[in-house]
């Protein structure tokens, strides 16, 4: 099959299986047969297609939660815990249903240091996912919830799953000599577990465009490869291939197999397969194969988007990466991975807009400083991790300081990139990226002034079009010439700083926490730690640091915003307007 005919193979796929066209799965795999024994590119692509939908279809039919009801079962868990707020929460198997089990309590302490693919013993009760979450979850092929009541005994996996879990164990002893922060973004770069990353860090990623570094990627991947080089080279052909899909296949159990390790692990087996064929492929046509056959395996994951962001970004790299390098002006050191994060970003640009608004503008810069010390960070962390792990202090704390001091760099460029104030590449700016990159594909020398001319005039820091916006649960923003934040008990701060910073907001004129308890005092001092925050005011008796109580009905005027505050209990009742005449600031 021709480079063509691979992409159209993954493009009839993927449409057909978004579009859940419906048929009989058995007719499609007739005329996908039909196709490979014929040697009919058109014929095996409509069969592909055909058999995709009908995989579609089936997979949302199965998705039906069954009665509300107490059960006791073994649950294979199907992912590391998490904690979200006071409660944990992991997705695991119960005979033959995939669960979103939640725990807390003592429940949640009992369950917090298991790991995927350890079976435990749950006593709990199952009720259908409720219809605001019914379409998030099905991705992930869960219909149905559980409240954990208790948790019994457990025992390890298969020995795959225990051989994989002891590699991570071992990653984590190693890293023991590591400050909590740094310790959880080495985790999220070496094995993409970014659980523990606080979310105030997780934010500074998110808003400067390097999320994807705390994502397992094909440079992961082909490190292990080359990491196991030594010993595949040992081997006869036949056996190095087996070998080396092994290596890739023990990879994708220790990261997870989420959707963008799938992605890379999948590419990886196709190139080990041809090289062992002895059949050179193109990376275009490794990706469009790869997407191909992890949809027909997995339909639903047309709607990750964390896959749909790893086959972008794969796809810009590999039809412009090289085309660009050729084409940007200036010296190669700086020509080249410029051209790579322009390629990636291309890719993504269609994901990122539709879904998240935009695309932050000083993503080029800061992939530029960070992304060549991510891969040293690798290469480095992984195997002193292991040697760190099984010699532990003080060599591991040695052995680590190289690691301790790449991630400081790369949280850095975080954090600075997070608060430069270029705004977002939104719809309008894709377009002018497009044109401007059209334009450097011919006339290069003046494509760069040009490009960099038209996105300052089209990209600024969007504004809230409305007074009162809801941020997140919990939080509200109101602005006029001047911001208020009202916060209502448990929030993601993540989120709020997210959504403050896509608005343009860097400074917080007055914080109101309508409650005075500990997880509201804990969103006050990460908003200090990343935006500059004015006045806090909260009710009588709270636990936030350096804020005003407000035991008695008052009225607080911040520029024209006019804030009505009435003790009710152990809260505030809130009632925020504007007035035609500017205020004086809180008083």
């Amino acid at each position: 099959m021709s480079d063509a005919g691979a992409v159209a193979l993954a493009v009839a796929v993927w449409l057909a299986a978004a579009a859940t066209l419906p048929g009989s799965p058995w007719l499609g795999a007739l005329v996908v047969a039909i196709g490979l024994l014929a040697r009919r590119p058109v014929v095996l692509v409509g069969g592909a297609a055909l058999l995709a939908g009908a995989l579609a279809t089936a997979a949302w039919g199965g998705l039906i939660g069954g009665p509300a009801e107490r059960v006791v079962a073994r649950a294979v868990l199907l992912g590391d815990p998490v904690a979200v707020g006071h409660a944990t929460r992991v997705d695991v198997r119960i005979d033959d249903r995939r669960v979103e089990a939640w725990a807390r309590g003592g429940a949640a302490d009992q369950l917090a240091d298991r790991l995927a693919g350890e079976v435990v013993e749950l006593r709990g009760r199952l009720r259908p996912v409720p219809d605001e979450a019914r379409a998030r979850l099905a991705v992930r092929h869960i219909a149905t919830r559980m409240s954990i009541e208790t948790v019994g005994g457990w025992r390890s996996g298969s020995v795959a799953t225990r051989a994989a879990n002891e590699v991570r164990r071992v990653l984590e002893r190693g890293m023991s000599s590591l400050d909590e922060e740094r310790g959880a973004l080495l985790r999220g770069f070496l094995v993409g577990d970014d659980r523990d990353v606080p979310p105030t860090v997780e934010a500074d990623f998110r808003a400067s465009g390097l999320t994807h570094l705390l994502a397992v990627s094909g440079s992961n991947v082909a490190f292990v490869l080359a990491a196991a080089g030594p010993l595949l080279r040992r081997l006869q052909l036949r056996g190095r291939l087996i070998g080396s899909l092994g290596v890739i296949a023990f990879f994708a159990l220790v990261t997870r197999a989420e959707p963008s390790v799938l992605r890379a692990s999948a590419m990886a087996a196709i190139a080990c397969w041809a090289a062992f064929a002895g059949r050179p492929v193109s990376r275009i046509r490794v990706l469009a194969l790869a997407v191909a056959g992890l949809v027909l395996v997995d339909p639903l994951l047309v709607h990750s988007i964390g896959f749909r962001l790893s086959v972008g970004a794969s796809l810009g790299l590999s039809l412009l990466a090289g085309p660009l390098a050729a084409r940007v002006p200036g010296p190669r050191w700086l020509a080249e991975p410029l051209a790579v994060t322009l390629a990636a970003q291309v890719g993504v640009a269609p994901v990122l807009v539709s879904t998240f608004g935009g695309i932050p503008l000083v993503t080029v810069p800061t992939n530029l400083l960070a992304v060549p010390v991510a891969g040293p960070l690798t290469a480095w962390g992984l195997v002193a991790g292991l040697v760190a792990g099984v010699v532990g202090d003080p060599i591991a704390s040695v052995l680590h300081a190289p690691s301790s001091a790449m991630v400081g760099w790369i949280a850095g460029v975080a954090r600075v990139g997070a608060d430069v104030p270029l705004g977002m590449v939104d719809g309008r700016a894709v377009l002018v990226c497009g044109v401007a990159l059209a334009v450097l594909w011919r006339v290069r020398r003046v494509a760069v002034g040009v490009a960099i001319a038209l996105l300052l005039v089209v990209t600024q820091p969007m504004a809230v079009a409305a007074r009162d916006v809801e941020l997140a649960r919990g939080a509200h923003l109101w602005r006029a010439d001047a911001a208020v934040l009202v916060l209502d008990g448990d929030t993601d701060v993540g989120r709020v700083i997210d959504a403050l910073r896509r608005r343009g907001v860097r400074r917080l004129d007055l914080v109101v926490a309508r409650r005075g308890t500990r997880t509201v005092a804990g969103v006050v001092f990460d908003l200090r730690s990343r935006l500059a925050v004015g006045s806090v005011l909260a009710p009588a008796g709270h636990r936030v640091r350096d804020a005003r109580a407000v035991s008695a009905p008052a009225t607080v005027r911040v520029g024209r915003l006019r804030v009505q505050l009435t003790p009710d209990g152990d809260a505030l009742d809130v009632d925020i307007g504007e007035t035609a005449d500017r205020g004086g600031g809180p008083r």
